[in-house]
């Protein structure tokens, strides 16, 4: 499969077969022109929304015909299998920011696992309800989400194969989030690539755990 980063939470997931999976796709100019990412026109045959902010569920400039998943469920859509478990936005139950959705999606003998805007650590239930996962993005820029301290305890529960961090400062993110760095730094087997996509097959996840940076692609 190929994986693709737009940029914030934003992922284009591609699977063998040619299924196009959009999870979290944000709105050009968002918060006052604090996200400043290119809207997101290529076409999809799934788009999943964690939750209702314009961050994360601009849907409006997606082509295709697809079938928008933003509810709690189980589904399989074009041989790929999607769970949704709900969490919080915030580590108050919801009542600061609401809701979220975690998704975890199977295909091609892979299991992802998007955190949406999770704000607080994972409980057993819902780890045990998620189980190995081969990759995981995650969000680590703190303030709306986990921070990066938070984010490395739910990476170090989860232990996927690979991390890969989203939902953090960049040129294009002016939130008052931190950047990446601050939850890459000290941390082993980090690869910062120099591109916006990577491609992926079971047989080639890591014996090692790794964390992989991603440049945006909008």
């Amino acid at each position: 499969m190929n994986i693709e980063w737009y940029g914030h939470a934003a992922f284009k997931i591609t699977t063998e077969n040619g299924t196009r999976i959009i999870i979290d796709p944000y709105e050009h100019g968002f918060s006052n022109g604090a996200l400043s990412y290119r809207n997101i026109d290529d076409e999809a045959d799934i788009v999943v929304t964690s939750h209702n902010h314009g961050d994360h569920n601009y849907t409006k400039s997606i082509r295709g015909k697809y079938d928008h998943i933003k509810k709690q469920g189980s589904y399989e859509i074009k041989g790929v299998k999607l769970e949704t478990l709900p969490t919080f936005h915030d580590a108050a139950s919801g009542k600061e920011r609401g809701d979220n959705l975690l998704t975890i999606i199977s295909a091609d003998g892979i299991k992802l696992l998007h955190l949406g805007d999770l704000g607080h650590d994972l409980d057993p239930e819902t780890l045990k309800k998620i189980g190995k996962v081969d990759i995981l993005f995650l969000p680590v820029g703190g303030f709306y989400t986990i921070d990066a301290q938070a984010a490395t305890k739910v990476m170090n529960n989860i232990r996927p194969s690979i991390t890969i961090p989203m939902h953090y400062k960049t040129e294009k993110c002016s939130f008052p989030i931190t950047t990446v760095a601050e939850f890459t730094r000290g941390k082993k087997n980090v690869q910062v690539l120099p591109k916006s996509d990577m491609k992926i097959t079971a047989a080639a996840l890591p014996k090692e755990p790794e964390i992989i940076v991603l440049q945006h692609s909008q």
